[in-house]
């Protein structure tokens, strides 16, 4: 089939490479998100997607929104099959999908209807899910809601980030994407609409929502900061300044401190919860390189009674 791939980040590159590798089509071109700025510089810097679409020598386009008629004039002509689709970040008016004749293909990383939204991943995590995947459905109007092609599911590790969890899931949902698109050319693939039941929704992780409740159970903290790395970071407050949260663990022995309350010894630094202690292992102070939680205890030299928090 020919193809035109729509995606914007690191995530989508795997299932881009999938697709030009696969033999049986053909990347016609790529839609992505505009250049945007980055670094010290604000430079205007090409999408993770768009640099390798160039290395490879496809078509780019970059409309500002995906409604503009230049765009859709572009992807009318080059006349795709199916548009495959991976964390493209705009929303596809009916104008858009109804270009190719078997519309656009998403691959989601979550085992719809299940986490449905931005942030199924990162919401996995928090929720304590033991068992994620990724599914490949047909775009429709509504929020990740058209039916599903296939999927693969993905075991949930108990120190997974949602960054270490993500990179899984975008190679294994890359093979699922290919598959997916030789199944709609044969004709041996059929779209099943969702159940009604088991619907969770998973909007963006805002900074706000990445604010650590010491007064909450320990294991609530460690999911917290894992579904919350690398973005939008987790966090807490040490003497009015923010302490981005890197690594924690469940601290089960300690279970004498007060929620928020520091202990610090010779090479460990534990938070009390609503529960047991966390142990911190990685800490970022403001203005700081991340550093390991001990060696940044003794450079501000912690005091007895101290807290995290406001």
């Amino acid at each position: 089939m020919k193809l035109v791939f729509a995606g914007t980040p690191e995530v989508a590159v795997p299932a881009l490479d999938a697709l030009i590798a696969s033999g049986r089509h053909e990347v016609a071109a790529v839609v992505t998100r505009p250049d945007a700025p980055a670094g010290r510089g604000r430079r205007l810097v090409a999408s993770p997607v768009a640099q390798r679409a160039e290395e490879a020598g496809i078509e780019v386009l970059r409309p500002l929104k995906p409604r503009d008629p230049e765009f859709l004039e572009r992807l009318r002509e080059i006349g795709p099959d199916c548009c495959p689709v991976v964390a493209y970040g705009a929303l596809l008016p009916r104008v858009a999908l109804d270009v190719p004749a078997h519309g656009w293909v998403n691959l989601h990383f979550s085992l719809l209807p299940a986490w449905r939204g931005a942030a199924p991943v990162q919401h996995s995590i928090m929720a304590g899910d033991e068992i994620t995947g990724a599914s490949t459905f047909l775009i429709e109007e509504g929020l990740d809601s058209g039916p599903v092609y296939g999927t693969v599911t993905e075991a949930i590790r108990h120190t997974d980030t949602s960054g270490d969890l993500l990179t899984r899931l975008a190679f294994a949902g890359a093979g699922l994407l290919a598959a997916t698109m030789d199944g709609i050319e044969d004709g041996t693939l059929k779209a099943v609409p969702q159940p009604n039941e088991g619907i969770t929704l998973a909007p963006k992780i805002t900074v706000e929502d990445a604010q650590v409740d010491w007064a909450t159970p320990a294991l609530r903290v460690d999911r917290v900061v894992r579904g919350c790395t690398p973005a939008p970071g987790a966090w807490t407050t040490f003497r009015g300044e923010r302490l981005k949260l890197i690594q924690v663990t469940p601290a089960p022995d300690r279970a004498d401190l007060a929620p928020a309350q520091l202990s610090v010894g010779k090479n460990t630094v534990h938070v009390g919860t609503g529960s047991h202690a966390v142990e911190l292992l990685w800490v970022q102070a403001q203005g700081k390189k991340p550093m390991r939680a001990a060696d940044w205890a003794r450079g501000v030299r912690i005091a007895d009674g101290e807290t995290l928090g406001g």
